[in-house]
Formats: structure tokens, sequence, C-alpha cells
């Protein structure tokens, strides 16, 4: 690796400074590590930060969206917001002294952020404003996208050659729950429907559910190898791009994603923008939960008052997709929690709640009907519908104590 002029570009920032940095799975580590080892202290601001973040006294590690290598730290300062709102962080409460950005190599006076695009635009505009600096490790193995991704090299201050492998996915296996959880909710899918895509099983199920359909869309914060796989039948419709915020997966991925087209990368205030997503015909947004109680609000966040993650973009793809015309918003999740070996189908879930007011509810024992149905009638769906048998006679219970249902 060469640096090209770093450490004198890093003694110029503040006393303290807030660095934004790549994250989620396109953190440009071993640059990060001379930035690190060049500051004695700063605030390091990343989204989903992974397990190599410094931790370390001296660092605080901000997010709106906790990763594992900052769930657990005594240094954490957790910021709650919507990933939507998350930019607006950058020009008011935290505005940031630099960037680290991880890019494709220049062409023709341009980089490519490639797989993550999410806030740093934001990030970007907010530093030049006051002076900041912004820094690209550039990678020759990086995936070159358009859109929001793409950087003028007169906005990047320093360049760091950054040749390493880019990540990949592992290949999970699709377990028999997730793959008829995945298979519910593709029977509610139609032709010409919007997607947001996600990663993991559930997803994976859903996605791979849909390749007799035609016509289809992406709208989605992040996706993964099984829109790929959509394209390759033939379900997509080829003449709408393909728009998200970052993306994970296979080696075979990226290489589609180079220079394709295709592919737009966006910034996440367009993404995210719950009147953007309601644009989209008959959008599906697909989210998980921790619990989800018998008022239907949905605990995705905190475990024993602890933050485990964050906000995200559920809430922002639950509004959007509830406002779409045709559109619906589904909780997809087990109906029995294995490791901690409990029901996530609760009476009243006793941590803040992420999100609520959804379509509905699936879970390998079915689908839980939400949107237009009274209180009662919710609770009742999703003790019959959604709660693992094992504790619907105590839901029940629960459900007459908390009024919403009668003694029998």
């Amino acid at each position: 690796m060469r640096t090209v002029d770093l450490s004198s570009a890093l003694a110029r920032l503040p006393e303290n400074p807030r660095v934004v940095v790549t994250g989620n799975h396109a953190t440009p580590w071993e640059t990060l590590k001379l930035v690190d080892e060049a500051l004695p202290s700063y605030k390091l601001w990343a989204l989903n930060g992974q397990r190599e973040l410094p931790d370390r006294e001296g660092v605080t590690l901000e997010t709106s969206f906790v990763g594992p290598g900052q769930r657990k730290s005594p240094r954490l300062a957790y910021f709650p917001s919507r990933l939507s709102l998350v930019p607006l962080f950058f020009d008011q409460a935290l505005p940031p002294d630099a960037v680290l950005l991880h890019t494709t190599r220049p062409r023709g006076g341009k980089v490519s952020m490639g797989t993550e695009v999410n806030v740093l635009p934001a990030a970007i505009e907010a530093a030049k404003r006051r002076g900041g600096l912004v820094i690209a490790a550039v990678n020759e193995h990086m995936p070159y996208t358009f859109g929001d991704a793409e950087i003028d090299v007169d906005l990047i201050d320093v360049m760091v050659e950054a040749d390493v492998p880019m990540p990949v996915a592992p290949v999970t296996a699709i377990d028999e729950q997730s793959a008829y959880i995945g298979q519910l909710v593709a029977d509610r899918v139609e032709d010409g429907s919007t997607l947001q895509a996600g990663i993991g099983a559930v997803p994976d199920a859903t996605l791979h559910g849909l390749t007799g359909r035609r016509g289809l869309r992406v709208w989605t914060e992040m996706f993964s190898d099984s829109v790929l796989a959509l394209e390759k039948v033939g379900a997509l419709d080829r003449n709408v791009p393909i728009t998200a915020s970052f993306l994970f997966g296979s080696p075979e991925l990226m290489e589609w994603v180079d220079g394709n087209d295709r592919v737009h990368m966006v910034r996440t205030e367009v993404t995210n923008d719950p009147g953007r997503i309601a644009q989209n015909p008959k959008m599906l947004s697909v989210n998980t939960a921790l619990q989800v109680d018998l008022f239907a609000q949905a605990n995705a966040s905190r475990i024993r008052a602890r933050i485990h993650s964050g906000f995200g973009g559920q809430t922002d793809f639950i509004v959007g997709a509830m406002h779409s015309v045709g559109g619906q918003a589904l909780i997809a999740l087990k109906s029995w929690h294995p490791k901690a070996d409990c029901s996530t189908i609760v009476p009243l879930v006793d941590e803040p709640v992420t999100s609520f007011q959804m379509s509905g509810v699936v879970t390998e024992q079915g689908v839980a009907e939400i949107y237009g149905r009274d209180q009662r009638e919710q609770a009742r769906q999703l003790i019959e519908h959604a709660a693992h048998p094992s504790v619907r006679d105590e839901l029940r219970e629960e459900a007459v104590e908390l009024g919403l249902a009668d003694p029998r």
C-alpha cells in the first residue's frame, strides 16, 4: 500500500475530529488502520460497523445502525433515527471533519463508491462545506457503479492505494421454516410489483419464489444475489433500473454490477424517502423483527434494553409501502426464537417499538392479516395464524387481560 500525503492531511484536522467511514461490508480496513494510528482520539461514524472497527480508549463509535463491531462497546454512541433522516445529522448535529471512502480507481475524472453509497454523499458535501477532508481508498477490485456512486476526483483530497479483494457474502442454506415463510410472502406478490429486497434466508426464499413473475421492479435499500437470480430468468422489468443504496453478495454479483447501467446506486435520502417509495407501484416491503406483540407493534432494535441494531430502513419502507397503490408492508419472522428459546409473538413488547401498522405478520405458522382489522381482530389473527401453537392458550389469556378478547 502506498499513501499520498495522508499523514500531513490528517495532522490538519481539529482535535478529536469526527471521521465518517464507509460501513457495512465495504469498509477500507487498511486505510482506516492508518487513520486510527494517526489520530490519538476521534469520533468514528459508521453504519453497521463490522468487527474490525477500532475500539479503544480515545475512539467513540458513532452510528444510527449498530453492527457487530459496535454492539457491545462501552464507547458506543447510538443516535436513534430513521435512516432517511440520518444525512441531516451531518449538516446539523454531527458535522464530519473527514470522510473515508472505499472507491474504484479513477475513470474519466471520476471514481465510483461501487457497492456502498448510503449516507456518504451527504457526508462528503457536509465535510467540503466546512473545509473538511475527503480520503479515498482506491481499489481496483471495487466494481464501478453509477448514479450517486460516482464522485468527481476534484472532491477528493487524498487518495490511498488499497488493492485488496472485496469481501463476499457467505453462502447460507435456506432452512425449511424460512423457505415456507418466503413462499407465503411470495404468494402475495403480483406481476409488476416493486420489491424491497434484503439479504438473509427469508428475503432469499421470497425472491426465489418469484421467478415465475414478470415485470417486477426493485427499489430497495440493499440487494444481494437473489436480485441477480430474478434478472437471469427475465422476471425483472428491463426498462426500469434496479435502484439501491448498497449491495453485498457473491463474486458473480460483483462482476455483474461492474459497469452495469441497469444498476442505479442512489443516496439514502432518495432510496429511503417514504414519499418516493410510495410512488412505486405495488410496493412490497419485507422486514423482520425480534418480537411482535398483540397490538401489532414490532421490536426490531433492542434486546433487554441494549441497542442491538436500530430503526434502519424498516420505518421508512413500511410507511412508503403502505402508501403505495397496491402496496403492502410485511413483517416476516419465525414464531419461535431458537437461541432465546421463546415465542416471538408476545403479549406486549417490553422494549421500545421499532415499527407498527404493517399489512401483515408472516411466520411459518401462516399469515396474520393486520391492516384494516380492529385491535381485537389483529390480536386474534396474530394468535391463531402467526404464534407458535405452544403459546396460543397463554396469549389468549393475556389478550383478555389487555382488553383484546373476551373471557371464554
